[in-house]
Parts: C-alpha cells; structure tokens; sequence
C-alpha cells in the first residue's frame, strides 16, 4: 500500500513561507500518479493546492499560483510544498494526497 506522511512547522507566522514536506513509502513518485497537496480550513472547507506528476510538471490552483511551489526529491521518495507570503486566510491544516 502507498503511505503518506507530512510533516514540518505547526505554526508560521504571517509574512513567512510554509515548507512542508510529504513522505512516501510502498511506491516511487516517478513510477505514476499525481501527487497533491490538499487542504482543509476551519469549518470542513477542502481546497485542492497543486500537484506533482510522476514525471516532474507542476499544475497549481489557479488562485496560489504566484504564492505555491511544489517540488520533489526523487532520492529521498519526497515531495514538497512551498507557500509564500502566507496570511491569516491560510490557516488550515494541510495534507498531502494521491
């Protein structure tokens, strides 16, 4: 079974960058899928980020666009997300996903 692991900060402060980092073990992340950051703020409300192909390219909500990265470490079998300049309308709890 493919697992997923996030981890990184809990908390940034307003200004700053969010760096988080996604784990996967039981599948190598350039054999296929589509690796996605998702998250989730108070209240239940899911919002799709962006992704990471197998093959390296990039697809990002179109309203993170000038804000988001997302990039890989093919060694490691990790992908990661980047958010810059984040606000307090960024607080939500974010999970990676397949």
């Amino acid at each position: 079974d493919v697992q997923l692991q996030e981890s990184g900060p809990g908390l940034v402060k307003p200004s700053q960058s969010l760096s988080l980092t996604c784990s996967v073990t039981g599948y190598s992340i350039i054999s296929g899928y589509y690796w996605n950051w998702i998250r989730q703020f108070p209240g239940d409300k899911l919002e799709w980020m962006g992704f990471i192909r197998y093959d390296g390219s990039n697809n990002y909500n179109p309203s993170l666009k000038t804000r988001i990265s997302i990039t890989r470490d093919t060694s490691k079998n990790q992908f990661f997300l980047r958010l810059n300049s984040v606000t307090t309308e960024d607080t939500a709890t974010y999970y990676c996903a397949v």
